[in-house]
């Protein structure tokens, strides 16, 4: 018997999210990249702190790598500690890197992460995006979407 298929991504717990990516990109499409961490900036995000508002991924080569990402020194680390704007190494198989770098040469398309979280089994993991940018008429129709989206709720709920 199959085993049944899992969730899309298993997040059991986000610490960074870039909500700002869906303002400014068309999500075309997903992955999930594991990250190549040091051990205080493990114990960084685990204690929820972390930033990648205006980080993206660049692929170099046959690697891909996170860069502009913050990860805050961890307090109670020594001389240990990690430098906080480090680039990142993320952890994809060739063929996906090999998709990625197509869609970016060929497409002209941008790899954003969405978010930093931890699954089920304890793993650091970041939720990249496929995307194209918007351009100014772009962001003015979603912000009019959205505004009548708000709208509509109100008026559902007071007029029952």
């Amino acid at each position: 018997m199959a085993k049944p298929l899992p969730a899309l991504f298993d997040k059991n717990k986000i610490v960074a999210e870039n909500r700002r990516a869906r303002y400014d990109y068309f999500v075309e499409d997903r992955f999930e990249a594991g990250i190549a961490l040091q051990g205080t900036e493990v114990k960084s995000l685990r204690i929820g702190e972390g930033s990648i508002a205006e980080s993206y991924a660049a692929v170099e080569g046959d690697e891909i790598f996170l860069i502009n990402s913050s990860i805050p020194q961890y307090g109670a680390g020594s001389w240990m500690n990690h430098e906080p704007r480090r680039r990142r190494k993320l952890l994809l198989k060739a063929r996906e890197i090999a998709r990625l770098n197509g869609a970016i040469t060929r497409q002209g398309l941008t790899v954003v992460p969405l978010s930093i979280y931890f699954n089920s089994a304890g793993k650091a993991k970041v939720e990249l995006a496929l995307a194209r940018g918007k351009k100014v008429h772009d962001k003015r129709a979603t912000i009019k979407e959205r505004d009548w989206k708000r709208e509509q709720g109100r008026l559902l709920r007071n007029n029952g």
